[in-house]
């Protein structure tokens, strides 16, 4: 009993998957991306995407390394994203897909995605906070009327 258990075990693990997997990042946001060379859902954290980012600009906005390639409908993604806030992790979400797109075939799709500049990582980070600047990182601090 206990070797059949173990053979399904080892046949579980073998299994093929065919995905390109690729890290975004954005401000504090990472999401690890799946791409699948398929049509089918677009999953963020386990739900549909359009339910995870519902707001009109983010809606439109994963979608975007797709519609630069001219490849809506022929890929999926599956994505697992955390940090920031729903703008930085749209963002990373975004920057995934065209670094999996990329790594997926190179010839075709990196020069495209470059012009548009999604490949590129976006180093804004929030500025760290200044002692003796009054709470914020440039802000100054009232001076005394008299």
């Amino acid at each position: 009993m206990p070797d059949e258990i173990k053979a399904k075990v080892i046949k579980a693990k073998s299994a093929k998957v065919d995905y390109t997997y690729a890290v975004g990042r954005r401000k504090t946001a990472t999401a690890r991306v799946r791409l699948f060379a398929k049509d089918g859902d677009l999953i963020v954290n386990g739900m549909p995407a359009g339910q995870y980012f519902p707001t009109k600009r983010s809606h439109l906005a994963y979608l975007e390394p797709f519609k630069g390639t001219s490849t809506m409908g022929k890929f999926s993604f599956s994505a697992k994203v955390e940090g920031s806030g729903k703008a930085g992790q749209v963002d990373a979400v975004i920057h995934g897909i065209a670094r999996a797109l990329a790594k997926f075939d190179a010839s075709a799709y990196r020069s495209l995605l470059k012009k548009q500049g999604l490949l590129t990582r976006d180093p804004r980070e929030k500025e760290r906070r200044k002692v003796g600047k009054g709470g914020k990182a440039r802000r100054t601090k009232q001076s005394p009327k008299r």
